[in-house]
């Protein structure tokens, strides 16, 4: 089998740190459809967290979270202007992702859609302090993903889809969330459902059903 070859963006792509790293992690762009980059969320969302984020960090009153919570209505991407990204960082979709403003995001690191990168609430968060995430290099973050808390996802980490994540992940893990699980079996000519014997069902289900499914 031959070995996997590295993708290359068009040279125009290149130029612009952000579509270059949109071309190289999302499938979808290739050929003359590598343009579409100039259309992803998350590609602007970070483009403009750049210049927010220098803003910030020269203590530019008012104007970074400004910034940012356009970004954020247009895009559907909030990050705080506070936030530290490092390089290569892709956001595929875009839609729901926030990311907290003492977040730590290094190197190579891929978000999808629906992820949070937050505190642990305003009763247990203290002014001042690093209250959110450190996401190691080369860390995969999946479909609505929740990493809560100052705590540290170790490099070359994979979390997966609606993974809860309140404690520190050494690197290299794999961690997951509990897959759905069949409980019963619904007959469209049917009211009631019919379970496996070995399967309980829940006693909410006895008289109703799940939001008219």
């Amino acid at each position: 089998m031959a070995a996997a070859t590295t993708r290359q963006p068009p040279r125009w792509l290149r130029l612009v740190p952000a579509l270059d790293t949109a071309y190289r992690k999302d499938p979808a762009l290739h050929g003359v459809r590598s343009l579409e980059a100039v259309l992803y969320p998350g590609v602007w969302a970070l483009i403009v967290h750049r210049l927010s984020h220098a803003l910030w960090n020269v203590g530019v009153p008012f104007v970074p979270r400004l910034i940012s919570q356009i970004v954020r209505m247009i895009t559907g991407v909030e990050i705080h202007p506070g936030a530290r990204i490092g390089r290569r960082f892709f956001i595929d979709h875009g839609a729901g992702v926030v990311i907290g403003e003492t977040s730590e995001i290094g190197d190579d690191v891929m978000m999808y859609h629906g992820v949070t990168l937050g505190g642990h609430g305003w009763w247990a968060d203290q002014k001042g302090s690093k209250r959110h995430p450190t996401i190691g290099d080369n860390v995969t973050l999946g479909v609505g993903a929740a990493v809560l808390g100052p705590v540290t996802v170790g490099a070359n980490s994979r979390i997966g889809p609606y993974a809860v994540v309140i404690d520190d992940v050494p690197a290299n893990s794999i961690v997951v969330a509990p897959t759905g699980r069949r409980i019963a079996e619904r007959h469209a000519a049917a009211t009631d459902l019919h379970t496996d014997d070995a399967l309980l069902r829940p006693g909410w289900l006895e008289d109703r059903e799940m939001g008219a499914l």
